[in-house]
């Protein structure tokens, strides 16, 4: 009888498919790899939302003759053993979901930008002939230019097959409680008595991706607009920020003085939406903080903006402006917890109980 069950296990084929999908990185720290990336990266229409004539020109002319020398040797900081910190993250990630999940799912990593690849994925998946895919870009707060750009990617694709099966995209899961619980058990080792305050930094888009995604036409009328609950419902990827801000904070039992929010990584002469990461050091340094703790919360995994742009250069600005340290909160990454979380987040489909 053990010989049959360890042969009926062996032959069983998923009937589950689940497509855990990152952002994306330089296959290497040179200006080579930096260049191809960001030429694929920043093609993307919902990225740099303008004309395709003028999006070409910027991008031939201004960007990538100067930009990769810029950004090659910040990821030479930050470089992992055999890729970016970023990949080899996600990747360990994904072979933990599976192992939790077990031989009724196929579960693979991509990233909407270079390798691995998500057409790839995507025809991998096809050939498993699978009942059901779930597709879960690895972004906690919806925005058009990451979750949007992977689910348009991932209808592009499956439009064509013969055979589509039942696909269930989730779109935010920005105060899921494995990600605030995940997050407050990181960061709760780096607070201490001499910590002065909380920061939680996220990455800035333009304020016309708010704006354009509001269809009730009252994006930014308010200054409170965004704290509105009905805000973040709709898919303001602002109020969701916040939203995620405030899971945090109040899982960490913070006071409404201990604690601000910031915007990152700003690109370009158009309005982001703020307060802007730099502006926000500055302020609480000229306030007299002195030893700041950082959450990232919308990078699940650490990457360049969290290893390099917060944990080397913030704390250089921040010392220059007069504070003293500025510790970094590690991201989830392939953290045992947030594997666990993960299959959680996948529980919440509305169509039918994945994992029954």
């Amino acid at each position: 009888m053990s010989n049959l069950n360890t042969s009926l296990v062996t032959s069983m084929q998923p009937t589950n498919g689940l497509l855990l999908i990152n952002l994306g990185s330089p296959s290497a720290p040179t200006e080579a790899a930096v260049r191809s990336y960001l030429k694929e990266f920043l093609s993307d229409p919902r990225v740099m939302d303008i004309p395709f004539l003028v999006r070409q020109m910027v991008l031939r002319l201004f960007i990538l003759p100067k930009r990769p020398a810029k950004v090659a040797p910040k990821y030479r900081q930050i470089w992992g053993e055999q890729a970016s910190p970023l990949i080899e993250s996600t990747g360990s990630l994904g072979t933990k979901v599976q192992a939790l999940l077990g031989e009724n799912w196929k579960v693979l990593v991509a990233m909407r930008y270079g390798e691995p690849d998500l057409e790839a994925a995507l025809e991998s998946m096809r050939a498993a002939k699978l009942t059901t895919l779930v597709v879960l870009p690895l972004f906690p707060q919806y925005a058009s230019a990451t979750t949007g750009s992977v689910i348009e990617k991932v209808f592009k694709v499956t439009q064509s097959w013969k055979t589509i099966p039942s696909i269930c995209t989730i779109n935010q899961f920005y105060q899921h409680q494995s990600l605030v619980q995940g997050f407050a058990n990181r960061g709760r080792g780096l607070i201490t008595n001499s910590t002065d305050h909380i920061l939680f930094s996220f990455h800035g888009l333009p304020v016309r991706h708010l704006e354009e995604s509001d269809c009730t036409q009252t994006c930014l009328k308010d200054e409170h607009c965004c704290s509105q609950p009905k805000a973040a419902a709709r898919g303001c990827y602002k109020a969701q920020c916040l939203g995620t801000a405030k899971s945090i904070a109040n899982e960490l039992g913070l006071e409404p003085a201990g604690w601000s929010t910031a915007f990152q990584s700003r690109l370009g002469k158009d309005e982001w939406i703020g307060p802007n990461l730099l502006d926000e050091l500055a302020r609480l340094a000229d306030s007299g903080k002195k030893n700041l703790v950082v959450f990232c919360p919308s990078f699940v995994a650490d990457c360049l903006e969290t290893l390099e742009e917060i944990a080397i250069s913030a704390q250089e600005t921040f010392t220059r402006a007069g504070g003293e340290t500025l510790k970094l909160v590690p991201s989830l990454n392939d953290d045992d917890d947030w594997a666990k979380g993960i299959t959680q987040i996948i529980q919440c489909s509305r169509y039918l109980d994945l994992l029954g």
